[in-house]
Parts: C-alpha cells; structure tokens; sequence
C-alpha cells in the first residue's frame, strides 16, 4: 500500500474547517478562530452570562418528548 493511499490519522475535517480570523456573532470583534465551529472569542466566553448560559443549554437533550 502507497503512503498516499492511507487515511490520515485522526478524525476527518470539512475542507471549509480551517483557522482563520472570524467575527464573534456576540460581540462582531475579529478574533482568530481554530475552525468554523469556532464563532464566539474568549473575551465573550470569559462573561458570566456566557458561562451560565452554557451550562442551562448543555442541561437540556434537545428532543422533543413522544407523544
């Protein structure tokens, strides 16, 4: 087997998942970002309301009950 033919080691990223500089979609500054998932700086991340609002999401599942 050719070493090109071998996946790369570690999970696969989208070809758009690359650093760049990007705009907090709280605050609008440019900061730089380790991907696109990446969308809000740490000066926003630090705030306590970011903090805590965190935490009530992660809570919730997400899915809707059976009825």
């Amino acid at each position: 087997m050719d070493d090109h033919d071998a996946a790369p080691p570690g999970p696969a990223v989208a070809r758009g998942d690359v650093p760049a500089e990007r705009l907090c979609l709280r605050c609008n500054a440019a900061f730089w970002s380790t991907g696109f998932g990446e969308r809000i700086c740490k000066k926003c991340k630090a705030q306590s309301a970011w903090k805590s609002a965190s935490l009530s999401v992660g809570m919730r599942s997400g899915r809707r009950s059976a009825k």
